[in-house]
């Protein structure tokens, strides 16, 4: 276990959110090369107590300690078939370097930056949140529920989710309240036997509490692509390039990195076909499903053999709701983060890093940006966010 004299955060390098191993592991074989930028990005606007950087910095130091160790090498080629030998070996020998993140803190400003190959800097974004959400918690003194609080509530949870009969995925590591939280929340998600709870995005969790460890790709692989490849070959590109790694599995495709009407115009027959199905992660969810299903329908497939993963900011009322709406037209699934893991009696943090820039294969630096179904959400540089609305027609 590593801890300093006061926290005790990081147990794992599985500790991670499954798509950054995954994704990882296509970076190693595709992209060994490029390089990138990340950036910190304080949405709620928090502010951060004296000494935050020194803590985090202490923290992120310990990290170096961190390696897969036999017990986890075992777990992941028992259970993830699809990632080749080659790159578990890789990430046996894989080390964080602390010398990829810059931190400064300007009074209760925190900004915090990562550079370097991004078949190595794409495991820092997780743990990274992880650490500034439990420190932030820690060092403003906000005490969070019991133990014994935080099991009755999500014993609540469970019980609304099993009489809906939907499945659900716990997706909470980014934002989670502290790595304590987190564990409580894993052990009574996990002792209950039902086939509504499907696993966790988690790893480290998945392995310890014995359920499947759930994720494909995140945002920052579209991004990537459009970057090197043009906005207009972004998603086919990315899509392309994902089965030609995974040869059919890891199938659940994320729809919303340049819009989903942008999506669906390159998710053709072929991609329809082959992907198991969608992920809602900004938008109108019940719009969404409509769009979904009418694609489906639009190349030949039934929309009950595809499914959703529904992953935007979940509730148990939000939930409640898209079942009730949804249920019989399509496959259904959500995938709940904050809400299971910092659920806890306090304000959860509104925090994320977002790839910025990469350096492509021709030696030059190219900012990134995500456009969102919703505008608040869009990331990235204004005159780029700009050109790529006029590119890809987007209102």
């Amino acid at each position: 276990m590593l801890m300093d004299t006061q926290f005790a955060v990081f147990n794992s390098i599985l500790d991670n959110d499954f798509y950054k191993f995954t994704m990882q592991c296509a970076v190693v074989k595709l992209f060994p090369r490029i390089q990138s930028r990340y950036q910190f990005i304080n949405r709620g606007e928090h502010k951060f107590p004296r000494g935050f950087d020194q803590a985090l910095r202490t923290a992120i130091n310990q990290m170096t300690q961190l390696q897969l160790t036999k017990d986890e090498k075992q777990f992941l080629i028992e259970n993830c078939p699809y990632l080749n030998p080659a790159y578990i070996d890789f990430l046996e020998g894989y080390r964080y370097d602390p010398s990829e993140v810059n931190i400064q803190q300007d009074g209760e400003d925190l900004k915090v930056s990562v550079q370097g190959y991004w078949y190595r800097t794409i495991l820092w974004e997780v743990p990274l949140l992880s650490l500034i959400s439990e420190l932030f918690y820690k060092l403003t003194d906000q005490e969070a529920w019991s133990n014994e609080k935080i099991v009755a509530n999500t014993l609540e949870k469970i019980k609304l989710y099993d009489e809906l009969q939907v499945k659900f995925a716990e997706f909470g590591t980014r934002r989670r309240h502290s790595y304590r939280t987190h564990r409580v929340v894993m052990n009574t998600l996990s002792t209950y036997k039902g086939d509504i709870f499907t696993g966790s995005s988690n790893v480290h969790m998945a392995m310890i509490h014995h359920v499947k460890p759930i994720g494909t790709h995140a945002h920052e692989w579209f991004m990537y692509h459009a970057a090197e490849y043009g906005f207009k070959m972004a998603n086919s590109m990315s899509l392309e390039h994902w089965v030609d790694v995974y040869r059919g599995d890891l199938g659940v495709a994320l729809s919303d990195t340049y819009t989903t009407d942008v999506f669906f115009r390159h998710f053709d027959t072929k991609f329809a076909k082959l992907f198991d199905g969608v992920r809602h992660d900004s938008g109108d969810p019940y719009e969404f499903t409509e769009k979904t299903i009418e694609h489906y329908n639009k190349h030949g497939i039934n929309p009950l053999y595809k499914y959703i993963i529904f992953s935007d900011g979940l509730n148990p009322e939000k939930v409640e709701a898209i079942t009730k709406a949804c249920k019989g037209k399509i496959g259904l699934s959500f995938g709940i983060g904050t809400n299971l893991t910092n659920d806890v009696g306090l304000k959860p943090m509104n925090i994320v890093i977002k790839l910025t820039e990469v350096l492509t294969s021709n030696k030059s630096w190219v900012p990134t940006v995500k456009i969102s179904d919703e505008p608040n959400k869009h990331t990235g540089d204004p005159e780029m966010i700009s050109l790529a609305q006029k590119l890809l027609r987007i209102d």
